[in-house]
Formats: structure tokens, sequence, C-alpha cells
């Protein structure tokens, strides 16, 4: 077995390179899986994913991650996995970094089409 160029991967570094919110940005793949990091910051819409589990992992500000029958909170270190199907919507009354998780055909905005939806996310 041959030597891999292996590199690490700076979170800060890749937050670093874009503003935009709710526009997440691939920074790696694991078996079909993309890892992204996001910026977010007011209200995303409503919506869930029919075949897909999504985990969000809170490196910078606080998430509130409204459901139907509630919320859950999180804080820097902290992560929620929104399993398939479950409707959801990510709220972040301040400026918010996320690291998701999730397979490389889940859409943005779930069973939702509408202007934030992105079919191609950039890889950085």
């Amino acid at each position: 077995m041959g030597s891999l160029m292996l590199s690490k991967i700076s979170l800060a570094g890749k937050l670093a390179l874009f503003s935009d919110t709710w526009a997440p940005r691939v920074v790696g793949e694991v078996n079909h899986c993309q890892v992204k990091l996001a910026k977010l910051h007011g209200e995303f819409i409503w919506h869930q994913h029919e075949h897909e589990d999504e985990l969000f992992l809170v490196v910078e500000g606080r998430l509130t991650m409204q459901l139907r029958d509630g919320e859950v909170t999180l804080d820097p270190g902290e992560m929620l996995i929104v399993p398939r199907g479950v409707e959801h919507r990510p709220v972040a009354e301040n400026p918010c970094s996320v690291l998701l998780f999730e397979p490389s055909s889940t859409l943005n905005t779930g069973n939702v089409t509408d202007a934030r939806t992105l079919e191609r996310l950039k890889h950085i």
C-alpha cells in the first residue's frame, strides 16, 4: 500500500473563505457523504428530507432547530441528528457556523424548492 498525502482541514480557515449565509460549502467527502460548512443567520424554511438523515454540529454561535413539536438549542461543540422525514427549520438569531454531515444526495431545502435551493454546492 503506497503512502497517501493526507492534509488536515482547518474549519476556521475554511469558514474564513466565504461570508454568505445559508449556502453550504463542501469541505470533504466520507463514504458517499459530504462534510459541509455553512454560515447561518435568521430563519431558514420548514422542510424535511425523505431519504436522508442530517447531522448539525455547531462550530460557532448558537443554533435553534425548530421542530413541529418543540425545539432544540445547540451551542458550540453540540450536535443534533435530524432523522429523515422529520420536518425542521434551522434558526440562528445571531450569526452561527455549523458543520453538516449528510449524504451527497441531500438537497439543502429538502422537499421544498425555492430561491434558497442549491442544486450544486461549491467545494472549498
